[in-house]
């Protein structure tokens, strides 16, 4: 077995111990269900808490399709609590390694420190896109249940794209993690800085192209608009860039600071 693989399941046994197999798939259910049945259901709950009391339920709103509501999902849920949620679940991925001294013991191995970040983050990008993933499904199938059905190849190419999104977050959220010791202060800059990527996303085209949240637009719009915007590619083309200088900045961190010395 190479070192990846015994350091790739090191992180699922980290995993297992920290039960984050199991509440992070749940939270990211949760989240795929709360868009659709509060969508579907708000006009019957405003008229019930409204009353006479001048509340005017829009009928339009139960007209949804089911593309807009799967896009408010991602766009609502998943790119609010899901990306804190997601920062949250990281953001000892590598601190807590070099707090109780295990970078340190791991780099005094036969292990390069190429093989101990594609390490973590190739183990941890995987099971967050698998839990982003059932929470998706699973609001896919509430959409399809309550509002109206959504073309499959729509289905996967949004998640495609989510998904690049998905791993510049988790690549980020590790490299600052390698960078500061406070996880307080690891939370604090990646929900700031991440956050902050999406909602400048539609300012303007120039920016999008180089902003790795705007992946997270063009999946929106695939299954809103059921077409994919020709710019998409440059914002996916940006985002594995983006991906690969964060990647590149934790080696050279943690080569320059010779944890093994330490």
């Amino acid at each position: 077995m190479n070192n990846f693989a015994v350091l790739a399941k090191k992180e699922f046994v980290q995993m297992l111990r920290e039960y984050k197999v199991i509440w992070l798939p749940l939270v990211f259910i949760f989240l795929g269900i709360t868009q659709p049945v509060v969508s579907y259901y708000l006009p019957s709950i405003l008229e019930a808490l409204g009353g006479g009391q001048g509340i005017t339920i829009d009928p339009s709103m139960a007209a949804q399709k089911g593309g807009e509501v799967l896009a408010s999902t991602l766009g609502s849920q998943f790119d609010q609590l899901g990306v804190m949620i997601i920062i949250v679940s990281m953001m000892g991925v590598v601190q807590s390694d070099k707090a109780n001294g295990m970078l340190a013991f791991i780099l005094t191995r036969p292990v390069t420190v190429g093989a101990y970040i594609s390490g973590k983050i190739i183990s941890n990008y995987l099971f967050v896109a698998c839990s982003v993933a059932l929470g998706y499904l699973v609001s896919y199938l509430y959409v399809v249940f309550l509002f109206t059905s959504v073309d499959f190849a729509d289905l996967v190419v949004a998640l495609l794209f989510y998904l690049l999104w998905v791993l510049f977050i988790v690549s980020f959220t590790t490299m600052i993690s390698t960078i500061f010791n406070s996880q307080g202060i690891i939370a604090l800059i990646s929900i700031v800085f991440l956050l902050g990527c999406r909602i400048i996303v539609g300012l303007s085209p120039v920016i999008d192209n180089m902003n790795p949240a705007s992946m997270s637009k063009h999946a929106m719009e695939v299954l809103i608009l059921g077409t994919v915007n020709s710019q998409a590619i440059w914002g996916a083309i940006a985002a594995l860039a983006l991906t690969a200088v964060t990647i590149l900045v934790t080696n050279i961190w943690i080569s320059k600071k010779k944890f093994n010395n330490e």
